[in-house]
């Protein structure tokens, strides 16, 4: 029988004394709008309380170990450890590149690196935009991602203090990658990182945004992240997260876009650690002429559980969507996926094709997949499907029949499976450091099944 989390009274009364905590520090700021919104965000989340299985957009995860964690809310800037060398070892090697590095949630500045950026270009820190009162910040911030939506993201709302920000004015093209960096610092009390990330792109504007997630300790924690994405007309956005957190640790990522008229969107998510992920990908083509391509690559070991969540709103016509997930699961490890493509009345000549496919290396490994379609229009062109399978032992049998090992067998055809997503990672270093990793979680993933199952 599956455990279900109680609906966050205890939850909601540990974070409501941690707010008071916070609220005791800020001084003059917390009489601003943004303070205010943080007190309703509070609220929402403390009468919702975390979702429990009962929730139909939950059935398959379990955040109980979540709901009854006492995670402390990083409330100001401490390195616990992080260097620099370490992270040099997380960046882009060999890139020219925009570095944002946030520890634990908060912008350090020692740690990034800004170089000279097109005029009106700005990227740095969302609390720094904040405080200078910046237009677009103030309008754009918690546009997309409403509190009430979600308790996870009315939690973020509510802690909210710094993050990234990009601003791109019309027609300006930023031609090296931003790469906003998120480090988990090594504190031993289990904590709350609340980074946000916000983009806005002008009329024309063009940029490529890589997002990370790393750890300096095998510690336990919970980022619980929020990115909002606003494209103008003709924007075009390159984008690609990696979820590498510790295999202690909790990640519950959403990430929310809003299209102007044709703009173009390419997406790629990669998760590879996280003792339970819940990532949440909302798009909306909110004019004619959009393109939207989401792209994610799951590997989990061990005891795992990655749930994939998107929803791919065709609320105009002559819109184009296209999405594939690919899941490799191993050990105990558990898969979720849940793809919605809504097709509005109004949003004739849809384009939008859905693929999951999972590959499973274990007996034990299990996927709950669920792609779906609601078409309200009558000229369109939708399609969608899902496929579970285990490697091929025809292909097997031929590597090794040409002098190759078992293992490096399994491992040739795995990596082909990934590849079609790493593959489409817009910067070349990310696609080199992504093969390396996936390689190093493979080998964790069968030694970590050697001790589970003898």
């Amino acid at each position: 029988m599956t455990t279900t989390a109680q609906p966050g009274v205890q939850a909601g009364e540990w974070y409501r004394t941690c707010f008071g905590d916070f609220e005791r520090g800020l001084n003059g700021e917390s009489g601003t709008p943004l303070h205010r919104m943080r007190r309703e965000a509070l609220e929402c989340f403390a009468s919702a309380g975390f979702p429990t299985t009962g929730d139909e957009e939950w059935r398959f995860t379990d955040v109980g170990p979540i709901a009854r964690g006492r995670f402390h809310p990083v409330l100001k800037t401490e390195p616990h450890g992080v260097r620099r060398a370490d992270v040099e070892a997380m960046s882009l090697p060999g890139v020219r590149s925009v570095r944002l590095v946030f520890v634990d949630g908060h912008f350090d500045a020692s740690l990034s690196d800004i170089p000279e950026l097109p005029k009106g270009v700005r990227a740095g820190s969302l609390a720094q935009a904040l405080a200078e009162g910046v237009d677009m910040v103030g309008s754009h911030l918690g546009s997309l991602a409403e509190p009430a939506s979600s308790a996870f993201t009315a939690l973020s709302a509510a802690f909210l203090q710094d993050g990234a920000v990009l601003l791109v004015p019309d027609r300006a093209d930023v031609s090296v990658p931003v790469h906003v960096l998120h480090v988990a610092s090594g504190r031993t009390t289990p904590f709350l990182s609340s980074p946000r990330t916000l983009v806005v792109l002008g009329r024309g504007a063009r940029a490529s945004v890589v997002e990370s997630y790393h750890h300096a300790a095998r510690n336990v924690y919970l980022t619980n992240s929020v990115t909002e994405v606003v494209l103008g007309e003709d924007a075009v956005l390159e984008m690609d997260k990696v979820q590498n957190e510790s295999e202690s640790a909790y990640h519950v990522g959403s990430i929310h876009v809003r299209h102007q008229a044709r703009s173009v969107l390419t997406a790629n998510s990669i998760s590879l650690g996280g003792a339970i992920v819940r990532n949440n990908v909302t798009a909306v083509l909110g004019a004619e002429g959009v393109e939207c391509t989401l792209n994610g690559l799951s590997l989990a070991t061990g005891r795992q559980l990655v749930d994939n969540h998107t929803t791919i709103d065709h609320a105009h016509p002559n819109c184009a969507s296209h999405e594939l997930y690919k899941c490799i699961l191993d050990g105990r490890a558990r898969g979720v996926f849940n793809g919605k493509i809504f097709v509005r009345k109004d949003a004739q000549k849809t384009d939008a094709k859905q693929t999951n496919k999972t590959l499973l290396l274990s007996d034990e490994a299990t996927i709950d997949t669920k792609p779906q379609l609601e078409i309200f229009a009558d000229d369109v062109k939708c399609t969608h499907g899902a496929t579970v399978g285990q490697l091929d032992q025809n292909m097997v049998f031929y590597l090794r029949s040409r002098g190759i090992g078992l293992i490096e067998a399994r491992d040739i055809l795995t990596n082909a499976f990934a590849g079609d997503i790493t593959g489409r990672v817009h910067v070349a270093a990310l696609r080199e450091q992504l093969d390396r990793l996936l390689h190093r979680r493979l080998m964790q993933g069968r030694l970590a099944g050697e001790t589970e199952l003898p």
